[in-house]
């Protein structure tokens, strides 16, 4: 069994063979209790391009999670004009100048670090190390101190909220929704700080230049954070395992022109998003199925992705899927930018190091997002 496969089993070991067999048996498939299942690339695009029949804020969609703990009016669970006319006003949120200087400021120094400990032979737990990145960077977008012990707490504030969703509860129960809510107001708290300075380097001081009122700011900010922290921690780990099992971190030494290409494909294999959830609002048929207001549908990301094949940079992208992952449609992921930014430079810290190994690793038990509890490094 390869590296990937141990890592789905280790995160859902029936939920995810359950996945993988629904796929064989049709694209769209009705699993009572669940929903309906979709399993195809261009059935789940049009799911997420027609907001006329499934919406993301009815029942069984990810809003019955969300609503309560952000509240109504943050991308994540809005539809509509309402939606458009806030996605119109955060469009110039991450311009790609603003992105490549957030990420200086959050990831500049401890990058530079970790090629430094990767070229000088020490062993590194690589895991750790993303988890503080991904937290430098939740420090920056809500206006915290980049103080390391302040940042390894924004990351396990954010994980404590994801990691109460499980694919088989529709909501969060009361208990969680007032953990969360309280663990999210004291995390984003010094958003409100940053959003009265203005400073527009400061994503709340942004959000202020771009019209929104300061609970808007901090709810966005929140959504940011909660939609950026544990997917990031589970892909990044994975990506340089990837390449390094294929061979491909050697050959992007001599060859770095290939690294969007190897991170695509790794994203197409990991879809660190695994799942989304939509709920029916008009009749409709998709594919074959016929669905009714009320049913939920559960696109199976995974498996649109990995129908594809097992990992290969070299072969051309698959155009069904268009980055599939970040979603699609009026929904498609607004972070993005951000995320590919981390990303790239990341990866290109781990690829500064001359021969860099996986010397050790361990698969992530029953977490929602698969990805490694260690990965050790060795250069």
């Amino acid at each position: 069994m390869n590296w990937e496969r141990r890592i789905q089993y280790g995160a859902h070991p029936f939920a995810y063979p359950a996945i993988r067999a629904l796929a064989r048996v049709g694209p769209v498939i009705r699993v009572p209790g669940l929903g309906v299942v979709v399993s195809d690339a261009a059935l789940a695009h049009e799911v997420l391009g027609d907001s006329a029949t499934y919406t993301k804020t009815g029942p069984g969609s990810s809003a019955d999670l969300w609503t309560p703990v952000l509240g109504p009016a943050v991308l994540l669970n809005m539809e509509g004009e309402e939606h458009r006319a806030l996605r119109r006003r955060l469009a110039g949120l991450f311009s790609a100048s603003y992105v490549d200087r957030l990420c200086t400021r959050a990831l500049g120094a401890p990058l530079a670090d970790l090629t430094d400990r990767l070229r000088s032979g020490e062993p590194v737990e690589f895991v750790g190390v993303v988890q503080r990145l991904v937290g430098a960077v939740i420090a920056e977008l809500v206006g915290l101190s980049p103080d390391p012990r302040t940042v390894q707490a924004a990351y396990r504030e954010g994980t404590a909220i994801t990691s109460m969703v499980r694919l088989g509860r529709r909501t969060l129960t009361p208990r969680q929704v007032t953990i969360a809510k309280r663990t999210l107001a004291a995390l984003t708290a010094p958003a409100s700080v940053a959003y009265a300075a203005g400073d527009p380097e400061t994503v709340p001081g942004r959000l202020r230049e771009l019209g929104m009122s300061e609970p808007e700011a901090r709810g966005a900010v929140a959504a940011l954070v909660l939609t950026g922290t544990e997917t990031l921690v589970s892909y990044l780990p994975r990506l340089v395992a990837l390449a390094h099992d294929s061979g491909w971190l050697a050959r992007l030494a001599a060859d770095p022109s290939r690294v969007p290409a190897v991170v695509a494909e790794a994203l197409r294999v990991t879809v660190p998003s695994p799942v989304m959830l939509r709920s029916v609002i008009a009749p409709a048929r998709l594919g074959k199925v016929p669905v009714h207001p009320g049913d939920r549908i559960v696109i199976a990301t995974l498996s649109c992705a990995q129908a594809y094949g097992p990992f290969d940079p070299e072969r051309p992208h698959p155009p069904q899927l268009r980055r599939l992952w970040f979603g699609g449609g009026a929904h498609f992921c607004l972070g993005a930018p951000l995320a590919m930014a981390e990303i790239n430079a990341v990866f290109a810290a781990v690829l500064a190091a001359p021969e860099v190994h996986v010397v050790e690793r361990r698969v992530a038990r029953r977490v929602l997002i698969p990805g490694y509890a260690r990965l050790v490094l060795r250069s």
